[in-house]
């Protein structure tokens, strides 16, 4: 492996590269910090693109009496709702009443709690409704007669990692994946560190101070960096998610309560598929190498079964997906009852060495103010808090009167397919999510379907794949389609060759 010699100065150093890691990231550089990111795999690798993709404050969080949580996620929500209107959008919920579980006045006490613990600004209230005459009792066994809506939002989660590191590149930051942390030692004030690249071999960095935002990896490196275990830990929290047909076509989602207490979502998922999930479960496994059991599977379609007059099993699945979470040991017995909230430990005896235990996606932002304003009282200078207005990549589609959100994204596409004609509906509709204002600069100069080049596979042409490789760091097939798209969705396996002899075809390019 090639070494270089000169050690890179920066005043932060950031191990991670999931949703905390870029946020912490984004928010440093933006105020004026030199930066260095390194991941040790892709982007949004690991949990953060294992989630079930909500934007929420957790309903069931509010029995556990999490209200502190709940109250900083809902508020989180419509600022999120507002900063990426092409991957992040408002979603409505139904929750058909099962008298055997949870009784209505408790429901009923819950909704009012989530409606009021932060204000909304334009995300609908809760209500009762009918599930004879609401389009989204249709779909539902006859025994459903009655239930509840209420409201959240979907999130892209892969996407908003990828757009937060992005936009933390263009303001100046180091974004090194594929970049693994393998040694860490005091140095005077600071830190100095040994990076072990796939591209760039081997990196010495000298470092201000040190986060380490490694997720389910958190505690290895603390251990390894600071020569002592956690007096925290995290417990590791496995999920997983089932993909199968649409099995509704109105645009709600549901939240089904289910006879061991815990709840699953099935939710309206690109277009032509329902996403079903989730599972929690205890791991003690290595976590780059979860994966759903057929246990999974037969608990999830079960669940789903439970409600739905469309019976489904494992042969209707289309794909599934694991995680592990990595959430902040409260010595809960109950895997589902873990808190999702998050605590920052930074060491005072030495230079700057901060900890990210636990967390949700849906308030990373607000973790990466509360890490930078602990780091700017050791580290000194630093811009003010100012994530909360800025949109990301993509994300200026607002225009002067207009409203936020989801209209925003509505009056964007039709400015789109307007520029673009000769894009079919769905082509274009997909480059508008995953892109928003930056699908413009990913066409280019395109004026027609052959200036996209050839199908890599379905929906994917050279075109959009050469843009994700340059400009978004993917570098294997599984990054761009399951990370930066879903097209790995639609693919076979000699679509995913095709991809890899393309990929493979062009690195050779670039080095000649």
């Amino acid at each position: 492996m090639k070494t270089n010699k000169h050690f890179r100065d920066c005043d932060l150093l950031i191990v991670g590269g999931g949703i905390n890691g870029v946020g912490i990231a984004r928010d440093a550089v933006g105020r004026g910090l030199e930066v260095i990111l390194c991941e040790q795999h892709d982007l949004a690798q690991h949990t953060s693109s294992a989630s079930t993709k909500l934007i929420h404050g957790g309903l069931r969080y509010l029995e556990y009496y999490e209200f502190k949580l709940v109250r900083k996620a809902l508020q989180e929500r419509e600022v999120l709702l507002r900063a990426a209107p092409h991957i992040m959008w408002p979603l409505r919920f139904v929750m058909p009443h099962d008298s055997s579980q949870r009784p209505a006045w408790m429901i009923r006490t819950g909704l009012f709690l989530y409606d009021h613990l932060a204000r909304r600004a334009f995300l609908p209230a809760s209500e009762g409704v009918s599930l004879r005459t609401h389009v989204a009792g249709g779909p539902l066994k006859g025994d459903y007669r009655k239930g509840f809506v209420y409201s959240d939002g979907w999130v892209d989660d892969a996407r908003l990692v990828v757009l937060n590191a992005l936009d933390a590149s263009e303001r100046g930051a180091t974004i090194l994946t594929r970049t693994k942390c393998t040694g860490v030692q005091q140095e005077g004030t600071g830190w100095q560190a040994t990076l072990e690249s796939e591209q760039h071999g081997r990196i010495g960095v000298r470092a201000r101070a040190i986060v380490n935002a490694a997720g389910p990896w958190t505690g290895q490196f603390a251990e390894a960096a600071m020569g002592a275990r956690d007096g925290h830990g995290l417990r590791l929290i496995k999920g997983s998610h089932i993909i199968v047909r649409r099995l509704f076509e109105h645009p709600y989602a549901y939240i089904f309560q289910n006879p061991d207490k815990r709840i699953i979502f099935a939710i309206p998922y690109q277009e032509e598929f329902t996403l079903i999930g989730t599972t929690d479960l205890e791991y003690t496994g290595e976590p780059g190498k979860v994966a759903i059991s057929d246990e999974e599977v037969d608990y999830l379609c079960g669940m789903a079964n439970r409600y739905f007059s469309k019976q489904i099993g494992p042969a209707d699945v289309v794909s599934t997906y694991a995680g592990v979470r990595p959430l902040l040991d409260d010595s809960s017995q109950n895997a589902a009852a873990v808190t999702r909230d998050y605590l920052l430990e930074c060491d005072e005896d030495r230079p700057p060495f901060l900890n990210v235990w636990g967390g949700k996606i849906t308030t990373f932002r607000k973790l990466s103010e509360e890490a930078l304003a602990m780091l700017q009282r050791r580290l000194g200078g630093g811009g003010p808090d100012w994530t909360a207005h800025a949109p990301l990549p993509g994300g200026d589609l607002e225009k002067p009167g207009m409203l936020a959100g989801d209209l925003a994204f509505g009056q964007f596409l039709a400015r789109f397919a307007t520029q673009y004609p000769w894009l079919p509906a769905k082509l274009a509709q997909r480059y508008a999510r995953n892109y928003g204002s930056r699908a413009v600069r990913m066409l280019g100069k395109a004026a027609g379907m052959a200036d996209l080049g050839e199908e890599l596979a379905p929906g994917l042409y050279e075109r959009e794949a050469r843009y994700l490789v340059k400009a978004e760091w993917a570098r294997s097939a599984e990054d761009i389609l399951w990370r930066r798209t879903k097209c790995g969705l639609y693919c076979q396996p000699h679509h995913v060759e095709r991809l890899r002899q393309w990929m493979a075809q062009s690195e050779e390019q670039q080095i000649a």
